[in-house]
C-alpha cells in the first residue's frame, strides 16, 4: 500500500486523477506495468484499475446496490444482463463494507460515512489490481475509518495495490508499506513511513514537528505534533 500525504493543494488528488486516466498529465507520460497508461484500451483500464472518489463528489439518484453493481460494467461487455458470478461479487462487496442493510436506500439519502463506504464497495466490485483511493476515510468515525483501511489493507494481502490519499498520518504510518510526500507539486520524500515521517519533511511540508511515542514509529497511533514555535497539548 502506498500513502500519498501532503497539505491541502500540493496535488495529491491530481495525481490519482491522472494515474486514473480521468485528467491529462501537462507534461511527461505515465506508465502502468511498462505500458504507456493512454495507449491502453478503455475496457482494459477499466477493468485493472478501479478509482474510488471523495465521497461528496457522487450524487447518483440510484439505490446502494445499484450503485455498487456499477463497478460490474467494466466485466460486462455489450449488452450482456449480470450473471451469477456479478450478483455474488456485489453481494460480497456489499458484505465486506457492512452495508447489506442500507442495499434498497436511495444513495443521496446517506450520510456522508455511508456514502464513502457505498464508493468503496463499487470500487471492490470492480475486482481491480490497483485501487485508487482518495481520502477514502475522511467523512467516517474512527470505527469505520479503521475497517476502511483494513479492507484496503486486505486488497493488498490478496495480491492487489493500493494507492491512497490520506491527511491523517497516523493512519498513513501504521497502514501503509511506502508513503509518498507531496508539497507544491513536487516529491519532497518517498520511502518506508519511518524515513518520510521527521522533523525535517513535516516541517516544510506542514509546519509541524513530530513526537514519537518511545522515539519510533513502531506504534504510529501514539504519534503527536504540534504547530512549530508552540508547544504540544
Amino acid at each position: 500500500m502506498l500513502g500519498l500525504i501532503g497539505p491541502n493543494g500540493a496535488g495529491k488528488s491530481s495525481l490519482l486523477k491522472i494515474i486514473a486516466g480521468i485528467v491529462e498529465p501537462s507534461a511527461g507520460e505515465l506508465l502502468v506495468n511498462g505500458h504507456a497508461l493512454r495507449r491502453l484500451p478503455g475496457l482494459e483500464r477499466a477493468r485493472s484499475i478501479a478509482y474510488l472518489a471523495q465521497a461528496g463528489t457522487a450524487h447518483w439518484p440510484i439505490t446502494v446496490a445499484r450503485v455498487v453493481a456499477l463497478g460490474r460494467l467494466p466485466h460486462l461487455g455489450s449488452w450482456r444482463n449480470a450473471s451469477a458470478e456479478d450478483l455474488r461479487v456485489i453481494e460480497a462487496a456489499l458484505r465486506r463494507t457492512d452495508l447489506l442493510e442500507l442495499s434498497e436506500r436511495p444513495f443521496p439519502t446517506l450520510s456522508g460515512g455511508e456514502k464513502a463506504r457505498v464508493l468503496l464497495a463499487r470500487a471492490l466490485a470492480v475486482e481491480p489490481n490497483t485501487l485508487l483511493a482518495d481520502e477514502p476515510v475522511a467523512a467516517l468515525d474512527l470505527s469505520h475509518q479503521l475497517e476502511v483501511m483494513d479492507l484496503l489493507r486486505q486488497h493488498c494481502n490478496e495480491g492487489g495495490a493500493v494507492l491512497v490519499v490520506l491527511h491523517d498520518l497516523r493512519l498513513a504510518a501504521h497502514y501503509c508499506d511506502r508513503l509518498h510526500l507531496l508539497y507544491q507539486g513536487r516529491t519532497l520524500a518517498t520511502g518506508t513511513p519511518a524515513s518520510v515521517i521527521n522533523d525535517v519533511n513535516l516541517a516544510q511540508a506542514y509546519g509541524v514537528s513530530i513526537r514519537r511515542a518511545g522515539g519510533s514509529l513502531a506504534d504510529a497511533f501514539a504519534l503527536t505534533w504540534s504547530k512549530i514555535g508552540h508547544s504540544a497539548p
